[in-house]
């Protein structure tokens, strides 16, 4: 069994260096707190066995310095990445119907947004969605309708046909 109160002790004698190492291994605060907090989740993991290690501050600067590296090999693989296709193209600000949209889906209860999400944006089947949300249909075509009604209601502009679909099943 780990002993909390012993792991505790080490942490506050440790937590300080530490966090200083991981700061000059990783160049970064956030990036050393990010490290730092896996290490000691690591050692928490082998107490039992790190408490009895001639030199667990050591081990833990280890993990340190062996997080930061793979971290490093993995950013280096996506600037690889990002270099053979270049930086991706600039999304403009949403337009008026996007904001408007998102701002009567807020409205809705989060039932009704999750199945016209679904249904819309996934082009699942009635039937899909009431599998994954362990309904029966009923309540799917419930949802779906009252949905489409309250959409109707908070945007007027809109007209009730482009928010009807023919296949409900």
């Amino acid at each position: 069994m780990r002993d909390a109160k012993s792991f505790d002790d080490f942490y506050r004698s440790t937590s300080a260096r530490t966090l200083r190492y991981g700061h000059a291994v990783a160049d970064d605060p956030g990036d050393a707190q990010d490290l730092v907090q896996e290490a000691y989740a690591r050692a928490w993991r082998q107490w039992e066995k790190l408490s009895a290690h001639p030199a667990p501050e050591a081990w833990l600067r280890l993990v340190i310095s062996r997080l930061a590296t793979d971290r490093w090999r993995r950013l280096r693989g996506w600037r690889l990445a990002a270099s053979r296709t270049g930086p991706p193209d600039d999304v403009g600000p949403p337009g008026e119907d996007s904001v408007l949209l998102v701002g009567a889906l807020r409205q809705l209860p989060a039932r009704h947004r999750q199945a016209l999400a679904l249904h819309y944006l996934f082009d699942m089947s009635v039937a899909e969605i009431a599998r994954e949300s362990a309904v029966p249909t009923g309540t799917v075509k419930s949802w779906l309708s009252r949905g489409r009604t309250r959409l109707a209601e908070l945007l007027p502009g809109l007209a009730t046909e482009e928010l009807e679909v023919d296949d409900v099943a």
